[in-house]
């Protein structure tokens, strides 16, 4: 009777074990990557309570997908698709966008007052020329011009070919340089 148990107790511990890692790979996932995800869906959805709400939704959705990143180097690619599919689905459903200000904590802690402020202007400046453009030319300008992807990846992540992905950047340079010189004038 002990030879029988021994195997079923063994693939028990090996089984917990393996979920242990796996519960640990997650949260290293997360903690890594939380920031990035919170900061590229806000930029879209452009308020914080429904930027919290769906950097969760990102990371449930990608935690049930995990066996898909087949390449961890790429993780952050990955998370940014799943991250922008998922802001965009709710732009899409609800038609409407609350902003918000969002209480960013500064980037250096030997960040002057005079810097903090003056970083959080230019932050607001970009937010309110932001707020003129349609969801996907904000999707697409982000991610091209802030985020850093080239136009075919930006064309995958947002369902559209690379020619409507450069109008819709092409759009949104010319409403932000006309509230740029609307500003200054």
């Amino acid at each position: 009777m002990a030879t029988l148990m021994a195997p079923t107790m063994m693939q028990t511990e090996g089984r917990q074990a393996l979920e242990a890692q796996a519960a640990a790979s997650d949260s290293e996932l997360i903690e890594t990557h939380m920031r990035r995800v919170f900061r590229l869906i806000y930029r879209v959805v452009g308020n914080v309570p429904d930027a919290q709400d769906l950097t969760q939704d990102a990371f449930v959705k990608a935690l049930k997908r995990r066996e898909q990143l087949k390449d961890p180097e790429k993780a952050a690619q990955w998370l940014g698709r799943i991250a922008v599919n998922t802001a965009l689905d709710f732009m899409r459903r609800n038609k409407r966008v609350r902003f918000e200000e969002i209480d960013v904590a500064p980037e250096s802690p030997s960040e002057s007052p005079e810097q903090t402020v003056l970083r959080d202007e230019k932050r607001r400046y970009i937010e309110d020329g932001l707020r003129l453009l349609s969801d996907r030319e904000r999707a697409a300008l982000i991610l091209r011009d802030i985020e850093g992807l080239p136009a075919v990846e930006v064309a995958a992540r947002l369902n559209c070919s690379p020619a409507t992905v450069r109008s819709h950047i092409a759009n949104a340079r010319v409403k932000f340089k006309k509230y740029v010189q609307g500003r200054r004038g």
